[in-house]
């Protein structure tokens, strides 16, 4: 008895009850459908020998670890699942089966997967009625509806690609599975938009993935949440579209502009993460420098040349050329010329440089003076025309004004169109040079005499004068005298004049020609003052004289022949 208990004492006493049983757990059989996990031994042309425990080895057919091009992934000591394919032996070996493990595993991992709501990894097969295959495991079944968040017209796109798909329903029974990736983003976007919106702040830098492109920008993954990365904070430079910088897919570091967390909305940038071009411009483009760069840009009013990438000079079109009849800067520039120009201003607080083109030729207007005198007669072409009077150019660069005063001296002209035309080679006279105001004045009246001075060389006060009357007015009536010269007859120098400020019948009409006397003459003001009256009052002062002479002449007649017959004899 004693030597029993010793023999008993010199067995190992487990610590547990738990430890006893799982010593001896290799000797119970296995149950119906349990999944065990063998260690491969060896691999034959048709067989696995695996040993799988309960002192004993199994045998599975090599098929059942086949890929889908036939090659067998596997080697001595790995680890696969098996089960027993009861009744079942072959040359001493327990038969196994690796295929009813695997799937009795899946169906366990999708059961896990389904009851946790996690999401797995399945691969789309390809299309069926509805749907789309999809391997995980087993063949389960994605409705059209649940594969992206987004409507989409093309779910083919994602055959042969692994996508994250979640378990929507699942009957183990039936062997139907329905998996949803639409879900799997949506939770999978939800979980890390919960960890981006932890760590966003203002001026930070973050790295996203470019989700779509727009006309006026992008908008960048982040993950889970989208900032917008507008067109004008992509570069400094000038971009007509985002897709010159961006495609689909690219991944990029982007600078927090703004970030609005009540509403979820992040502005971002990535030209900020450069340091400004503008904030050294003028130690780059000094005035009167000579610059070259591209035409970005031609409008109305100039061009716009792009010195560097964000820096961008204007060519005014009143800098583009010493002459003033350019009507469009297109007729000197066009988009993609390169150009060379003067820098004129620089204001980096506005972002604005100013550019000439006509700073590198000589400016004519320097130099005028020296081959220009006022009294000179000079040639040009008649380029444009204004109520005011029509410039001429008599050479490049150089336009004169001729004012509409100075086009006649006879004709009243109310418009240059009246005695010019656009293009017409002139003759003129320069009037006045003003090199600092880049101003010419011109006549061309002043080519031939003044009417109204050679009227006053040869006429005085107290000449009888023939004229026409040309107009009238309330006071009198407007002569012509001669072409260009008017003189003034006041009603009240007319015949029969009553007093009264306007007759109610003018003693004179258009039309008629008659004499009149000229009693007041100003060459200062070209004033002629004339008088009918006066005229009318001398003609008949020298008929009356005129028939005295002719009466005394004929008493003297008489009296000499009374005297001859006095003398004469008997």
């Amino acid at each position: 008895m004693a030597g029993e208990n010793s023999g008993q004492a010199d067995q190992p006493v487990p610590e547990n009850y738990e430890d006893l049983l799982d010593d001896y757990s290799h000797f119970a059989p296995p149950a119906a459908d349990e999944v065990l996990q063998g260690t491969v031994l060896s691999i034959t042309g048709k067989d696995v020998i695996i040993d799988f425990g309960y002192k004993s080895e199994g045998i599975a057919p090599i098929e059942e670890f086949q890929g889908p091009n036939g090659e067998v992934n596997l080697r001595p000591g790995d680890a696969v699942d098996v089960m027993i394919e009861h009744g079942g032996h072959a040359e001493g070996y327990v038969l196994l089966s690796h295929t009813r493990a695997a799937r009795l595993r899946i169906w366990d991992n999708l059961d896990k997967a389904y009851q946790e709501e996690l999401i797995i990894s399945g691969r789309v097969q390809g299309r069926v009625k509805g749907g789309l295959a999809v391997d995980v495991g087993i063949r389960a079944f994605m409705p059209g509806s649940q594969a992206d968040p987004r409507p989409t017209h093309n779910i083919d796109a994602l055959i042969g690609q692994d996508i994250p798909v979640k378990i929507i329903k699942l009957n183990r029974r039936r062997g139907n599975v329905v998996v949803s990736r639409k879900m799997a983003i949506e939770d999978d976007t939800k979980t890390r938009k919960t960890v981006t919106l932890e760590h966003l702040e203002e001026g930070a830098v973050v790295t996203g993935v470019v989700k779509n492109l727009t006309e006026y920008g992008a908008f960048i993954d982040l993950g889970g949440i989208d900032g917008l990365l507008h067109v004008t904070d992509m570069s400094y430079g000038r971009i007509a579209h985002p897709s010159e910088l961006l495609h689909v897919g690219q991944e990029l570091s982007v600078k927090i502009l703004k970030f609005e967390r009540s509403k979820e909305r992040v502005s971002l940038g990535v030209k900020q993460l450069e340091p400004d071009p503008w904030e050294s411009v003028v130690e780059r483009y000094s005035v009167d420098s000579r610059v070259i760069g591209r035409v970005v840009n031609v409008t109305d009013y100039g061009a716009f040349v792009e010195l560097e990438a964000g820096v961008e000079g204007l060519i005014h079109i009143s800098e583009m050329t010493w002459s003033r009849r350019m009507k469009h800067p297109s007729k000197v520039v066009r988009p993609g010329d390169r150009v060379e120009a003067v820098v004129l201003e620089v204001h980096p607080k506005e972002r604005r440089i100013s550019l000439g083109l006509k700073q590198l030729e000589p400016n004519p207007w320097s130099t005028i003076d020296s081959r220009y005198s006022v009294g000179s007669v000079v040639e040009g072409r008649v380029r444009n025309m204004t109520d005011f009077g029509a410039f001429v150019e008599i050479e490049e660069g150089i336009d004169g004004l001729v004012h509409v005063s100075d086009l006649s001296w006879t004709k009243r002209i109310k418009h240059p169109s009246e005695a010019l035309k656009k293009g017409q080679i002139v003759q003129a006279v320069i009037l006045n040079i003003d090199s600092a105001s880049h101003r010419l004045s011109l006549g061309i009246k002043q080519l031939q005499p003044d009417a109204w001075e050679s009227y006053f060389q040869q006429h005085q006060v107290g000449d009888v004068v023939h004229g026409r009357v040309c107009r009238l007015a309330g006071f009198g009536a407007f002569v012509e005298l001669a072409e260009g010269v008017e003189g003034l007859c006041h009603f009240s120098e007319t015949p029969g004049y009553s007093g009264k400020r306007a007759p109610e019948t003018p003693p004179l009409t258009v039309g008629q020609e008659l004499d009149f006397k000229i009693i007041k003459m100003s060459e200062a003001e070209k004033k002629i003052g004339l008088s009918l009256k006066a005229a009318a009052h001398d003609a008949e002062k020298d008929r009356l004289e005129d028939y005295q002479r002719q009466a005394h002449a004929a008493t003297s007649t008489i009296e000499e022949v009374m005297s001859l017959k006095d003398r004469s004899p008997e």
